[in-house]
């Protein structure tokens, strides 16, 4: 990938940047600002170079305006926002811009033609500008318009926050420093088989919490209860031998009203599982102090619930360690968030699904879109 460092001149070219700011928003306001805070850095320095900034990113599934975003922008940045895309509106308030100001396009999903991958609308989003700029690693694993098609239309160069998630990702199949434990948790265990059959083989021990964690038990024939578990089958009897696979001994379960600390194999019908139980967690916490690489991906319980106690144990126990950590996972890193600990990892990706991707196949769309 080239690299923003890597163009000759900005001075007074108009720079397309794709970032994510498919933000949590609740009663209109923007509820985490993480991902607008990580592509700050690329932002400024095109600034700093003197170039005319059109900001363009997605929202939801579409029809959705982009204003609660822009609002949360302008605490950080001046910013202009324009409820426009490839109109006409757009195309003058564009050719008015001077160099080093910033504006922000309405949702790009409020077209077809972005998720379609239309040509037509590509083409007509690079009549917007001279150079294109991928600063959206966490949408990159998606074949969307403006992800694949308008890095073939316009000279295109990698932000940095991109770099760095290529980069330290990297760290965990190329020469990983050991011993090296990958934890992974969260749910949809139809993406993240090819990560636990990749990682048993790259890492020292691999433990699995959360959601997936349900479905080795139903294997080994436990009762889960009225817990989440996904019915299709991935060939989890053979996994199960592997001597580096680690699994939760016991789990918190909600039993009626009450929170319940009991051994995997004591779950009843009626009740579900929330979080990993205390054993569980001291277990994994002596692999943590022995580890020299942490791969994390995913909470350990059903965090939305109530069952984020045993996540937050070990990310603060991760954290205050000197072992090389790369966090990823969206509810993952919204928990970091929460807790305002994000600077005490190695590395916090922006990415969700595209983490999962890019740590099972060394690459995505969007990046290979720039090579």
């Amino acid at each position: 990938m080239r690299s923003i460092r890597q163009i000759k001149s900005t001075e007074g070219k108009i720079m397309l940047v794709r970032v994510d700011f498919n933000l949590p928003i609740k009663n209109g306001k923007v509820e985490d600002s993480f991902r607008i805070k990580k592509t700050l850095p690329t932002i400024k320095f095109l600034q700093k170079k003197g170039a005319k900034i059109i900001l363009i990113t997605h929202l939801g599934k579409g029809g959705k305006t982009l204003a609660p975003v822009a609002e949360a922008l302008g605490k950080f940045i001046k910013v202009k926002f324009f409820s426009d895309i490839v109109g006409t509106q757009a195309q003058k308030m564009i050719g008015d811009m001077k160099n080093g100001e910033v504006v922000l396009l309405e949702n790009l999903r409020n077209d077809k033609g972005e998720q379609g991958c239309n040509k037509i609308f590509a083409k007509n989003l690079s009549k917007l500008a001279d150079i294109y700029v991928n600063e959206a690693f966490s949408v990159s694993h998606r074949e969307d318009a403006s992800i694949v098609l308008l890095p073939k239309l316009m000279p295109a160069y990698a932000g940095f926050q991109l770099e760095e998630e290529v980069r330290n990702l990297s760290c965990a199949f190329k020469n990983p420093k050991r011993p090296f434990l990958f934890i992974l948790g969260g749910a949809k265990f139809s993406t993240k088989m090819p990560l636990i059959k990749k990682y048993l083989k790259l890492a020292d021990q691999v433990f699995i919490g959360g959601a997936l964690a349900n479905d080795f038990s139903k294997a080994k024939g436990y009762v889960i209860g009225k817990s989440l578990v996904d019915d299709t089958d991935y060939g989890i009897e053979k996994v199960l031998k592997n001597k580096k696979l680690i699994l939760p001994v016991d789990v918190v379960v909600r039993s009626g009203d009450e929170l319940i600390n009991k051994a995997v194999n004591q779950v009843k019908s009626n009740e579900s599982i929330l979080d990993i139980g205390d054993q569980s967690v001291k277990n994994l916490a002596l692999l943590i102090k022995k580890s020299k690489l942490i791969l994390w991906n995913g909470p350990l319980g059903k965090y939305e619930d109530g069952g984020a106690g045993s996540t937050k144990k070990l990310l603060r126990l991760v954290a205050s360690s000197k072992t090389l950590s790369i966090i990823g996972g969206g509810d993952t890193v919204t928990l970091i968030s929460e807790m305002k600990i994000e600077k005490k990892f190695s590395f916090v990706s922006t990415g969700g699904g595209s983490t999962l991707d890019f740590l099972a196949n060394g690459s995505l769309p969007g990046i290979k879109a720039l090579e």
